[in-house]
């Protein structure tokens, strides 16, 4: 099912590795992983998003990530798995947001509206039903982030922070992958 959408209204979702933080809340690099570039490129194909950005800034991490995308998309995994390289043809990487705000300005002829998401509660965050209704409008660059979440220069340089999803309880540590495709349903699902 194609989504009509209006001109600009596009949707990018970027996973960020850098700058993230550890338990301790210190600024870390995080490692790639494989399950987290799959998982992701599918439910961005999913929900129809434009592109899928894997940020870090370490060459050594931007080569393994290359290499995972590469073989399900130009390797016997393209063979083997067609659906999977249909989603992971959305996968690029980028070395931090400044470059990926650049690429999609490149290929869509302006910046995107920039939203953080975090699974800590922040002032001011947004709900999910504004974000549907500036998604109708705007280019939004939906940017999560591994280990511990986001490091704060990124969540304050945010145009908007998304608010949290919360669970039943007080315990709230989904990985990230899952964040990704609940918070896609509710922005673009089809709901029940």
């Amino acid at each position: 099912m194609n989504l009509k959408r209006s001109p600009g209204s596009e949707l990018y979702v970027a996973l960020l590795h850098h700058p993230v933080l550890n338990k301790r809340g210190e600024t870390i690099v995080s490692a790639i992983t494989n399950l987290d570039l799959h998982d992701i490129a599918r439910a961005s194909r999913t929900y129809g998003a434009e592109r899928f950005y894997v940020v870090t800034p370490l060459a050594d991490q931007a080569r393994l990530a290359r290499r995972i995308i590469n073989y399900w998309t130009e390797g016997q995994g393209a063979d083997y798995n067609p659906r999977r390289a249909e989603a992971l043809r959305l996968a690029t990487v980028k070395t931090d947001l400044d470059e990926v705000r650049n690429d999609i300005r490149l290929n869509a002829g302006d910046f995107p509206v920039v939203v953080a998401t975090s699974a800590r509660p922040r002032e001011q965050a947004v709900g999910f039903s504004f974000l549907k209704e500036l998604l109708r409008e705007k280019r939004i660059l939906l940017v999560f982030g591994t280990a511990w979440g986001m490091a704060e220069t990124v969540l304050a340089g945010a145009d908007y922070v998304l608010e949290p999803i919360r669970g039943r309880g007080d315990y709230n540590h989904l990985p990230v992958r899952s964040a990704v495709s609940i918070m896609l349903d509710r922005l673009v699902g089809c709901g029940i």
